[in-house]
């Protein structure tokens, strides 16, 4: 790292920063809203975003200050089992292009703002409904605590807050400030500021690494190199243990743990509250097939983004410094290898990266407290205006949540709480993928299958361990009567679905309730009319199906 403060790096840096923010504020006029007090409007935009809207708030949405910080860092830091982030996005565009259509028909056509008022709807059952929901909050906030490690990575790196030594106060001021800055925003524009937002967010993304993946292997001497320097990095031993870094190429001792790790994060991706979200925000089913067939562009840019951990490690970047931040990796690698200007539009790509996912994901959780815990069970009778004023505020509340996170725990666990998170939104797979297509599944099975995949797979990730943490180390585990190391997360669905089977044909044995479906056969498949829907539960006109309608 650099002495001091690079004062070029910062004033670009600042000055994207600043823009955004114009941006942010400014979002409240964007197709200003007849009623700004409906939650349809504040967190969904309306329900009105066309094709390329849509494409660059999922953009913005899934490929986050994660995606530019910690996938190289991985990759820096143990080597090709960090690429398990390339195939999985590449696994689940073709999953979820059969079910994301669906879950819009349903949504549209009852005005279902979150999957968890879809699951109340499908099953009758506010007990499912609200363990989808808290499931969903909670794993969101270390998402949303990664992003802002994100800001705090590149604010290191730029030499902005103070030493180690420094008052806690005044070295996190600048990650208060953008936290604020942040919060300020989102409050008052609602889903309309990070949309807006996303389209510089993303068009920095794509200069910076198109230059990047050109000029820093040009000033590296070539891509055989890289390679060569980074498997020489890897080879060198860990004193403590005994074992090599990492290496170049994935071992058949890990193929298990890369391969299942891919699939059960693919399965999660749009399980998350904020990617529901930027999906129910579009205007049309049409919308969201084009948007599956064009997103993965995206993972082109994912697969170039990786590359840079082996630069990093080519590069030198952090070598002879015990406990190496790895997080700090890339944004050390743009500062050392870019102009001072440049690296500035680097950074602020990452910090941008990090504001437009980081409102989203605010946004949803509080979108699931204020419709499936405040509205269900505390005030059935909110009206849409205090379902907004409360969805505003608890927006801020988890934000302050994500703070305290980053502030309070070791920076280096954040990527580790984030992949506990896809354990448990995994859980809800049964509850809303299977609802999508069928009600046989009782609700009651569902309940008792998510609990079980949601203990087993904490139980298993609390025993894991690392050299830096004693528990939550890690996200894999011993597959039982495989005898191979496989993501955790994955092992806690066949629990979770191998025990909902099982229990739908015991309760339907006993004729125990099913619950009413308010949903019907052809809601699935409709599409976009000239009135939107409200931000309530089905109209008085809607027929209600029968507890298990055939072939929905």
């Amino acid at each position: 790292m650099k002495d001091g403060v690079n004062g070029v790096a910062l004033a670009v840096f600042i000055f994207f920063f600043l823009a955004v923010t114009v941006l942010g504020f400014l979002a409240a006029r964007w197709r200003r809203a007849a009623d700004p007090l409906h939650l349809d409007e504040w967190g969904l935009g309306g329900r009105n975003f066309g094709t390329w809207v849509t494409w660059f708030l999922l953009g913005g949405d899934l490929y986050t200050a994660y995606t530019f910080v910690a996938v190289p860092a991985a990759i820096y830091g143990a080597g090709a089992a960090g690429f398990f982030a390339v195939p999985y996005t590449i696994i689940t565009f073709p999953l979820v292009f059969l079910f994301l259509p669906r879950l819009w028909s349903v949504s549209h056509k009852h005005g279902y703002v979150t999957s968890s008022d879809f699951v109340r709807g499908r099953f009758g059952s506010k007990s499912l409904s609200v363990a989808v929901a808290i499931t969903g909050i909670i794993a969101t906030m270390p998402y949303i605590a990664l992003q802002l490690v994100g800001i705090q990575a590149v604010l290191d790196v730029m030499g902005v807050g103070g030493s180690d030594s420094t008052n806690w106060f005044v070295k996190d001021l600048p990650l208060l400030i953008a936290f604020g800055v942040l919060a300020a925003y989102t409050y008052s524009s609602g889903l309309r500021a990070p949309a807006l937002i996303a389209f510089v967010k993303d068009a920095l993304i794509y200069i910076v690494i198109a230059v990047a993946i050109i000029y820093i292997p040009y000033k590296l001497g070539g891509f055989d190199d890289i390679f060569s320097k980074a498997g020489a990095a890897y080879a060198v031993k860990n004193p403590a243990t005994g074992a090599p870094r990492g290496s170049l190429v994935t071992g058949p001792q890990a193929q298990w743990a890369y391969a299942t790790l891919a699939m059960g994060s693919a399965m999660a991706l749009f399980l998350y509250p904020h990617s529901v979200t930027a999906v129910l925000s579009s205007r049309s089913r049409d919308t969201i097939r084009r948007n599956m067939t064009i997103l993965p562009l995206y993972s082109l840019m994912l697969g170039l983004l990786a590359l840079l951990g082996f630069m990093a490690l080519a590069a030198g970047v952090g070598g002879g410094i015990k406990g190496y931040n790895a997080q700090l990796a890339i944004p050390q690698l743009f500062e050392n290898m870019f102009p001072s200007w440049f690296a500035g539009v680097a950074f602020a790509a990452i910090g941008i990266g990090a504001l437009v996912p980081a409102a989203i994901m605010s946004i949803a959780a509080a979108n699931l407290f204020t419709r499936n815990i405040y509205k269900d069970l505390i005030k059935p009778d909110a009206t849409p205006a205090q379902e907004t004023a409360v969805s505003k505020i608890v927006s801020l509340v988890v934000k302050v949540g994500a703070l305290v996170f980053v502030l309070t725990m070791d920076k280096t666990v954040a990527i580790n709480f984030q992949l506990l998170g896809g354990i448990w939104i995994l859980q809800t797979l049964p509850a809303i993928v299977g609802g999508l297509f069928t009600r046989w599944f009782h609700r009651w099975a569902l309940l008792a299958g998510w609990a079980a995949g949601m203990g087993y797979g904490t139980w298993k990730a609390y025993q894991q361990s690392s050299p830096t943490q004693s528990h939550f180390g890690g996200s894999s585990d011993m597959i039982p009567w495989i005898g191979e190391k496989g993501y955790i997360g994955l092992t806690a669905f066949v629990l979770n679905i191998g025990i909902a089977v099982v229990l739908t044909l015991a309760l339907r044995a006993l004729k125990a309730p099913a619950g009413v479906d308010e949903t019907v056969l052809a809601d699935y498949t409709t599409d976009s009319d000239p009135t939107p829907p409200g931000p309530v539960d089905p109209s008085p006109g809607t027929t209600p199906g029968l507890p298990e309608p055939a072939g929905a």
